[in-house]
């Protein structure tokens, strides 16, 4: 890779420090996300009672709305001695609708910092190898933690929680972990497994959300916000301390290189841009749309559904919450399943597309969820959502050469980046502007997206259809 130096036995003796083990990436990648998913909802809930408690709204549930009082043990929320007409029923929007725009906040702040930092420490791990990136990602979740520990025990203005997501974007945040860990995986696999190494690190991700969602909601009603806090917090300190001295460098001869300088940023743009058999260019960028389509989808789905499924009509306290989340997670494991049963008998591709049609039918169903039972029937159909992106992620690895696997999978974290700013904007804008006439529409509007990925990948896999298993002349 340009910018990598020809290393000394000095300078590979500095780049790979001793360490008690060599052990692989999945267990950071469940650590990391176990701590993010313990602190995403409460995030969420804290900022929703937060703003009802300055609001002086106290959620009482009457047969136009919802009673929380037993789903914040922590903060008792003072009703309004004198209500003027109409002005119970607007403050629940309200809530909503502030909680909806400081999530959008935090989200834009950390995509703004994260494009830089993400893209340029992925391809500087290329040369110095994938550990310095994990332990900079490690610190900066930890610092993240740290702060929204602060402004839960001090009750710091809830600006400070973008202060949190900003730090933590500068060293890399989760984006530039996952890039790491995929970029080791596609290191030390084969072509032929490594789809399948894709989605076995993304079903750590998922059974990490899930225990981390029932852990969660359960927790809250008992003690409160503050202690998963501080659990998340000991789980990211444990995470560093494994990247530093546990992790097993798969970057095969580490060289010692700059970080801040163009190259690695013009690396990435080489990519797509620099002579190659234009097949395997076009590809590139193609499955990168696939990509951004089905991440905007998801996270902005998932943006929104603790708020749809805290207000009205649904009502659902911190416990529902809790099983919703740990939901929304197990499609990384049934998803998992699904795939290596699937490739016995179809193509990636095929799979692919079962994967999107179940998850159009899981987004019109919560268009159209009033009751619980009919919002974990949509749950339900999401059981192999995920099959999408591990099966896209090993097809671009496919395409470029070994020594750009981190300048890649940088890439398609910066992919992943702005498609949650776009899906924060859409769909953390669009909800509160449609919940007069549906609230459900933003749903309709991700079924309506998906088609797109799944045109894409019917196109290409027409192209060529077994982009898999072919070889692509590989970059200098």
């Amino acid at each position: 890779m340009e910018g990598c130096a020809t290393p000394s036995g000095e300078a590979r003796a500095r780049l790979t420090p001793a360490v008690l083990c060599r052990g692989p990436v999945e267990p950071l990648v469940f650590l990391a996300n176990f701590a993010l998913v313990l602190q995403g909802p409460l995030t969420t809930q804290y900022l929703w009672h937060r703003f009802s408690a300055d609001l002086g709204y106290n959620g009482t549930r009457d047969r136009r709305g919802c009673s929380n009082h037993s789903a914040d043990p922590v903060m008792k929320v003072a009703a309004r001695e004198e209500r003027v007409g109409g002005a119970l029923s607007r403050a629940p929007a309200e809530v909503e609708t502030l909680t909806s725009h400081w999530t959008l906040y935090m989200n834009l702040g950390g995509f703004l910092v994260g494009l830089f930092s993400s893209t340029l420490l992925g391809a500087w791990s290329d040369c110095v190898g994938r550990r310095p990136l994990l332990v900079l990602a490690s610190l900066g979740l930890l610092l993240q933690a740290l702060v929204s520990i602060f402004v839960v025990q001090l009750q710091l203005h809830v600006g400070y929680f973008v202060l949190g997501r900003i730090l933590c974007a500068l060293l890399g945040d989760f984006s530039g972990l996952l890039a790491a860990g995929f970029a080791s995986v596609a290191d030390v696999s084969s072509s032929r497994s490594r789809t399948i190494r894709m989605a076995l690190l993304e079903a750590c991700i998922g059974v990490a959300g899930m225990l981390a969602s029932l852990l969660g909601g359960h927790w809250l009603r008992a003690q409160g916000y503050a202690n998963p806090f501080w659990l998340a917090l000991a789980l990211l300190i444990a995470m560093t301390l494994y990247a530093a001295f546990c992790f097993g460098e798969t970057v095969k001869e580490p060289t010692p290189a700059r970080l801040f300088t163009l190259r690695h940023h013009r690396s990435i743009v080489q990519l797509y841009a620099s002579p190659a058999p234009e097949k395997s260019r076009r590809h590139l960028a193609l499955y990168s749309l696939v990509i951004f389509m089905v991440v905007t989808v998801h996270f902005g789905a998932r943006d929104i559904l603790t708020l749809y499924e805290l207000s009205r009509p649904l009502c659902w306290d911190s416990k529902l919450i809790g099983y919703g989340s740990a939901a929304q997670h197990l499609p990384y494991l049934t998803s998992l399943v699904g795939l290596r049963l699937l490739q016995h008998c179809l193509a990636d591709a095929w799979v692919a597309e079962i994967g999107l049609a179940f998850n159009i039918l899981g987004m019109v169903v919560f268009a159209f969820a009033t009751i619980t039972p009919l919002m974990f029937t949509g749950y339900g159909l999401l059981f192999l959502s995920l099959v999408i992106t591990p099966i896209i992620r090993a097809k671009l690895s496919r395409l470029v050469g070994e020594s750009e696997q981190g300048a890649l999978f940088s890439a398609v974290a910066c992919v992943n980046d702005l498609a949650m700013l776009m899906a924060s904007g859409i769909f953390n804008s669009l909800y509160p502007a449609t919940l007069n006439f549906m609230k459900g529409f933003p749903f309709l509007l991700g079924a309506g997206l998906l088609f797109i990925p799944a045109i894409l990948i019917g196109v290409l896999e027409k192209a060529n259809p077994h982009p898999e298993f072919q070889q692509f002349p590989q970059s200098p």
